[in-house]
């Protein structure tokens, strides 16, 4: 591992191999910022920032449910192999098991969030995310069924390469999503139609 100080110095002579000067006064502040970046943005290697996923006994409050539950929102994260931008829209849904329990819905984005949060390829973040809420649903009743859909764009296909737009769709379906085309027709509708 190497230290603070360590970083900073390859970050500036990163400037200098691109032909900056790391001196001139635009510049003078970018190796410290780009140190406070990497700790925002890379938050999701770091295990003690990893969300708690709050989650509720089904019918606690009287209402036993087992329909389908579904979240949006948009994710951001960086590419693996170039280290641009990923972004787009996530789509998730469940099916609580009766007998089982009911996440919080503010934990999902949460949990994207995290799993963004690292370099990245769209198909092991979806399966990463997943595997995260599925976890924290538990084993003894399992939900019915976990979907996840990422519709992302992948800036170093647009900004170098091929320049050509970088749209991409990765899915993750565990249970009923998987295995009753309905319940996968009906969450793809909200999918698509959105």
């Amino acid at each position: 591992m190497i230290t603070e100080q360590q970083a900073r110095q390859h970050i500036v002579e990163l400037l200098e191999y691109i032909g900056d000067d790391p001196t001139r006064e635009g510049l003078q502040g970018t190796p410290d910022r780009m140190l406070r970046m990497f700790n925002e943005i890379f938050r999701g290697y770091d295990p003690a920032r990893k969300p708690t996923i709050t989650t509720f006994q089904n019918g606690r409050d009287g209402i036993i449910y087992d329909d389908m539950i579904i979240d949006k929102g948009n994710f951001y994260s960086l590419c693996e192999h170039h280290c641009r931008t990923i972004f787009g829209e996530y789509y998730f849904a469940y099916i609580p098991n009766p007998k089982g329990r009911i996440l919080g819905l503010s934990k999902i984005g949460r949990v994207v969030d995290y799993c963004s949060s690292r370099l990245q390829i769209q198909e092991r973040l979806a399966r990463d995310i997943v595997n995260m809420l599925q976890e924290a649903l538990g084993t003894e009743y399992p939900p019915q069924g976990i979907a996840l859909v990422l519709k992302g764009r992948h800036m170093c296909k647009e900004s170098r390469g091929a320049r050509k737009e970088g749209h991409m769709i990765s899915s993750c379906l565990i249970g009923d999503f998987r295995d009753d085309p309905a319940t996968r027709a009906e969450f793809m509708r909200f999918v698509n139609n959105d």
